[in-house]
């Protein structure tokens, strides 16, 4: 049920994302979504799609956790260098795996 049409529409249109299926209408939806959906329909053709680490597709949840922390200190800490905050995205990560 979820991966019907219409569902898909509602569903996308009002979450602001654009549909799994490739073979839907694109008259409801933006020049923004229509731009995404031509994206995605091209990269699919091309084998060139890539996980999702917001989806837990590239990486397990340890290290997705550890990614976030050390990112949201970095964004958060203006005395953290850039270097420091590659330093430790490099330590939680390898501790996490």
């Amino acid at each position: 049920m979820i991966l019907e049409p219409k569902f898909q529409e509602t569903f996308n249109l009002n979450k602001g994302s654009i549909p799994t299926r490739l073979n839907m209408s694109r008259d409801k939806f933006d020049a923004c979504a229509q731009s995404s959906m031509d994206a995605f329909l091209a990269s699919s053709t091309t084998g060139n799609l890539v996980p999702s680490m917001a989806h837990g597709m590239a990486v397990n949840s340890m290290v997705q956790g550890a990614i976030y922390d050390v990112v949201t200190n970095f964004f958060n800490d203006d005395k953290m260098t850039s270097k420091e905050a590659v330093d430790k995205l490099a330590r939680a990560v390898k501790a996490s795996m």
